[in-house]
């Protein structure tokens, strides 16, 4: 079936995509599994690429691009190679969206250059040790005091936490009230150099091992009141308007996983041999590998149909809790099918299919559980 949503601009593109993670990603990523992170000046190879301005304004040094689509190459691209691009992803999608809609002409100025070049890589730090999905549960605080907040707290689960310069801390600057539990909520850009803000542990996770996952603690954190983002109290309403394309950004990089999963084992199951048969030629694998390719196929027709309707500023919470929901669980079982497909070999590490594997569980956990986006779902139903 062709292919509709990409043109000749996203294709050299994806070529150059392709060429940077087969030189600069591919021969080391071992080693950064093993670190835990990219080295820090992968970044600025990143932000000399062009990746992290692609869509920030031309004023501010970027190439003013509106599209979501370079940011779907990019996911099929590194989930072709079965790698990944480190705290990029938090940096560019979760973020950037933030910096352009709410920040200020003077923060655009002082954030965006360095945004764009990779010398500043930017985090956001939602989650607490007992705050999860619900966001109004907050229990880190920002106080007054004259022209700077006084920041304390903590957060877990903070992808990129450990090497980002400046992290998007969402607390609580006033209590809610009995009628609102979200009101009272406010996001503050602290750098991470400030005295009191601590790095706790990072956490070592089953997949995902070449990005890095902090803990993160405020004591008396001193932020100025130029650093907060956008107006006091509004937090939980920008939360929500970005994570429509949250969710998008997880449901693409699970589809693109998906049917790297089927190349794999595509290429896997032809060159190994059973009973002195190649396992492509039975039946079983032939099966397998058809109900894959259309799970695939399915959940590509999906995104690709988010994707426009984000571009087109159409795209709904419930719209893309659905593409989260559909595409993530498609991955689940696609990677799962052709991981059996490899037999005892899937289970070793050396096996692009075995970092897959442990890669996609966290994807119907984070970015909102899909328990909530089958709650979101419901609700648009009215049921």
């Amino acid at each position: 079936m062709r292919r509709t949503v990409f043109n000749e601009d996203h294709e050299a593109f994806r070529t150059m995509i392709r060429d940077f993670i087969a030189a600069e990603v591919t021969p080391v990523y071992d080693e950064w599994e093993k670190a835990g992170h990219p080295p820090r000046d992968f970044y600025n190879k990143l932000g000399e690429l062009g990746v992290f301005g692609i869509q920030v304004p031309e004023e501010y040094g970027g190439a003013g691009e509106t599209s979501f689509k370079y940011q779907l190459v990019i996911s099929e691209e590194c989930a072709r190679a079965a790698v990944g691009f480190g705290g990029y992803g938090v940096h560019v999608n979760l973020v950037l969206p933030y910096l352009l809609k709410y920040a200020s002409e003077d923060q655009k100025k002082r954030w965006l250059p360095d945004f764009i070049s990779g010398d500043m890589m930017m985090a956001i730090a939602m989650t607490e040790p007992g705050t999860g999905s619900d966001l109004a549960g907050i229990q880190t605080t920002a106080k007054r005091d004259g022209d700077h907040y006084i920041l304390n707290g903590a957060k877990t689960f903070i992808t990129g936490g450990v090497l980002a310069d400046r992290v998007l801390v969402v607390a609580r600057t006033s209590p809610a009230t009995p009628e609102n539990r979200r009101a009272g909520l406010s996001i503050l850009a602290v750098d991470t150099k400030s005295e009191g803000y601590t790095v706790g542990r990072k956490l070592e996770k089953i997949g995902l091992r070449a990005s890095d996952t902090a803990e993160l603690s405020f004591t008396d954190v001193r932020v100025p009141v130029e650093d907060l983002l956008g107006e006091e109290g509004r937090g939980f309403e920008y939360l929500t308007h970005n994570l429509a394309e949250e969710r998008l950004g997880i449901a693409a990089s699970s589809y693109s996983a998906a049917a790297a999963a089927v190349e794999f084992a595509k290429k896997y199951v032809q060159e190994r041999t059973v009973f002195g048969k190649p396992v492509s030629s039975f039946q079983n694998t032939k099966f397998v590998l058809a109900e894959c390719a259309t799970e695939v196929e399915a959940a590509q027709a999906l995104v690709d149909r988010c994707v426009e309707a984000l571009d087109a500023g159409e795209l709904t919470p419930a719209d893309a809790a659905k593409c989260k929901l559909f595409c993530t669980e498609v991955e689940g079982r696609v990677i799962d099918k052709c991981l059996q497909l490899h037999g005892g070999y899937g289970y070793i590490l050396e096996y692009p299919i075995a970092r897959l594997y442990t890669d996609a569980r966290v994807t119907r956990i984070y970015g909102g559980t899909n328990e909530v986006m089958k709650t979101i779902i419901a609700k648009d139903l009215r049921v």
